[in-house]
């Protein structure tokens, strides 16, 4: 899949979005936009273009970084505890400060995002049984130790709402004012693409970096540090969305090798595509009302997840 067609698939899947809501807005209104629907697309429908765009590139890249350096195809902030840790981080900011501030969940969410992705990876360490599958098993489990407990003190203190609502991604509520925030993920994004060859080096191991005078520890760090960002960012800003930075990586593997430095592009392109077309179609799949992204993406998701399972058994035998 060359670049230029995820390109051209990206710019059709945007004006496409643009034009979909409640508030009809045909092909010919673009060129001569009332009040109203100019007000429409500044508050509410551009917002939430941007807001798909970023969190499908993010995330993507995210989880590109979280396979490169654990060395498993099947390793990702879903399937680590990165986003679970990031849910009870904003869980606590709200316990400990009663009206905390954006910044402020993003901060505590970000500390809980990277120490429990620090936890699976010291847990991966460990593990001497490197097994493909078993190793995602490991953090799926992690992730629901997690999740059971962030569950447990949103149901003591009352805020279980809130909980399922950073659990459950959806662009719904995006609109002017509520969704800058994922805009500190652009400069993440341009540090991994900065980091690509040393991230690329770290995949293959600490002895092997260390022999071509690496600081493996550092590139290491680094790479968690920008999943735990990204993740703190996209659970604050449009919930969780499973399985994205999982599937996109795998599918740009199959077509195009395992070169990081080359697949960044494409990943970031396809995830976005991939979650544009996942959001048109929650949006029209009962209009005028919409499904949860994070139903669309898990379905489709654990499709492509389980395909990808199978592929990697029958190319093993």
């Amino acid at each position: 899949m060359k670049k230029r067609y995820l390109v051209i698939a990206l710019i059709l899947l945007s004006f496409i979005s643009l034009l979909i809501g409640v508030i009809d807005i045909s092909v010919f209104d673009i060129f001569r936009l009332t009040e109203d629907q100019l007000e429409i697309m500044m508050i509410s429908r551009i917002p939430r273009l941007i807001s798909i765009i970023i969190a499908g590139v993010s995330m993507s890249i995210a989880g590109l970084i979280m396979q490169q350096l654990s060395r498993n195809k099947f390793v990702s902030p879903t399937t680590a505890g990165t986003m679970d840790s990031a849910s009870l981080g904003v869980l606590v900011s709200l316990l400990i400060f009663a009206s905390a501030s954006m910044m402020l969940k993003m901060i505590v969410a970000f500390a809980f995002a990277l120490a429990g992705t620090f936890i699976f990876m010291k847990v991966l360490d460990k593990i001497k049984y490197k097994d493909s599958i078993f190793i995602p098993l490991v953090g799926l489990m992690f992730g629901s130790i997690i999740g059971s407990i962030t569950t447990f003190l949103g149901l003591k203190y009352g805020l279980i709402q809130s909980v399922n609502s950073w659990m459950h991604g959806g662009f719904s509520m995006i609109m002017q004012g509520r969704y800058e925030m994922l805009y500190l993920s652009i400069p993440l994004v341009a540090a991994a693409y900065l980091f690509a060859n040393k991230f690329t080096v770290a995949g293959m191991g600490e002895e092997f970096s260390v022999n071509l005078g690496l600081n493996y520890k550092r590139v290491v760090n680094t790479g968690l540090v920008i999943v735990a960002l990204v993740s703190a960012i996209s659970i604050l800003t449009v919930g969780n969305i499973p399985f994205l930075g999982l599937i996109i990586p795998n599918i740009v593997s199959i077509y195009q090798g395992d070169n990081l430095k080359k697949n960044l592009s494409h990943t970031a392109l396809l995830g976005a595509v991939f979650v544009l077309a996942c959001d048109i179609f929650s949006r029209l799949v009962i209009y005028p009302y919409e499904i949860s992204i994070s139903l669309t993406v898990g379905v489709i998701g654990s499709g492509i997840f389980l395909y990808l399972l199978l592929r990697r058994k029958s190319h093993e035998s």
